[in-house]
């Protein structure tokens, strides 16, 4: 186990959420669950990209919030479209490629390339990017990349 990993607080879903994080991203797998004495599920551990997680049934207490969200690093277009479809189903999709699935977990679902588009001398085209991007839900690269190269 890695020595830090996020620990998610599920009220009595934290089955379905792990089996839907693991059927939703391609590198995912579920490492061990947890039952009580009784068989019912307790939580898990899983894995998603080698970054591993903690799920727990913990009960009505404590709710997710946008302010702890995973940053999802995509490749290209198809990968954000696939992402965004798969976790804003029964979800709420939000500005700037934020999204919160159905169980009330936030992802940002960002292409790989904004880093590059948005830093470099050029400090307009970061500007322009940036620009594009605040009126973006999900990302579009092709739109940013249009921004970044506009005079």
């Amino acid at each position: 186990m890695q020595k830090i990993a996020p620990f998610l607080w599920f009220d009595g879903n934290a089955e379905e959420a792990v089996n839907f994080y693991v059927s939703t991203f391609k590198d995912a797998k579920v490492l061990s669950e947890r039952r009580n004495a009784g068989g019912q599920y307790f939580g898990a551990s899983f894995q998603i990209e080698g970054q591993e997680f903690n799920a727990l049934n913990g009960g009505p207490q404590f709710k997710f919030s946008p302010a702890i969200s995973f940053y999802v690093s995509c490749e290209d277009q198809a990968e954000i479209d696939r992402l965004w479809e798969t976790l804003s189903d029964g979800g709420t999709p939000n500005r700037c490629g934020w999204v919160t699935d159905r169980f009330g977990v936030t992802w940002q679902i960002v292409p790989k390339i904004f880093g590059t588009l948005t830093s470099g001398p050029d400090g307009a085209a970061s500007k322009r990017v940036f620009d594009a991007m605040l009126k973006m839900t999900k990302f579009n690269i092709e739109e940013l990349e249009r921004a970044h190269a506009a005079a």
